[in-house]
């Protein structure tokens, strides 16, 4: 049988272009579609484009972006062998001040935009799927996910292992010591993640 998932991502991606499932669409420059090694093992999955991601319609680009690109070289986890997406693929924001403020996505949105994740999910077909941050973790894994005290266990999502850890936007926020135990947490479990998605 032949695999078309390549195909049939481009196909599914140049659909979700045009999304008007929920209000987003008003605000945003570009949708942003998942992307990544169709093959991988390991899908990491955020809350939504920020405005770097909007401007370019690529995931993870942003400040944030580079600071997971530094975690997943620490890890040892080249960011083209994994798949990368967000709740999401529009950005969600408020008008305030004049301008555009970045917020988590609403779950009438999150709802909407259901469509275009399992299609990734289930063409991508990852054995382990990455939350970064509680949000994500809120509506994949549990509604009153605690990032805290559940941060690194592994659950099970349909038969995907499935766990989460820091959002890279948080360490920007930290200083000093702080900033170097939350990144060496998102390291230890972005390798936690990848050697589950390795077995």
């Amino acid at each position: 049988m032949t695999d078309n998932r390549v195909q049939e991502l481009a196909q599914t991606r140049d659909q979700a272009l045009g999304c008007q499932r929920c209000g987003l669409w008003r605000t945003r420059q570009h949708v942003v579609f998942g992307e990544g090694n169709p093959y991988a093992t390991l899908l990491l999955i955020g809350e939504g484009p920020g405005a770097t991601e909007d401007a370019r319609g690529r995931p993870f680009v942003g400040q944030a972006g580079k600071l997971l690109d530094r975690a997943l070289a620490d890890a040892g986890l080249p960011r083209g062998d994994l798949w990368l997406t967000n709740l999401v693929r529009s950005r969600p924001c408020t008008l305030q001040n004049g301008g555009l403020r970045n917020r988590a996505p609403l779950a009438g949105e999150v709802a909407a935009c259901r469509v275009w994740r399992d299609a990734e999910f289930d063409l991508v077909a990852p054995r382990v799927i990455l939350c970064l941050g509680s949000v994500p973790a809120s509506y994949l894994i549990h509604k009153d996910f605690r990032l805290n005290a559940e941060r690194s266990q592994v659950f099970e999502l349909e038969g995907t292992k499935c766990l989460a850890t820091y959002h890279p936007s948080y360490p920007l926020r930290l200083a000093g010591e702080d900033y170097g135990r939350v990144f060496g947490a998102l390291v230890a479990d972005l390798k936690l993640a990848g050697a589950l998605a390795s077995e």
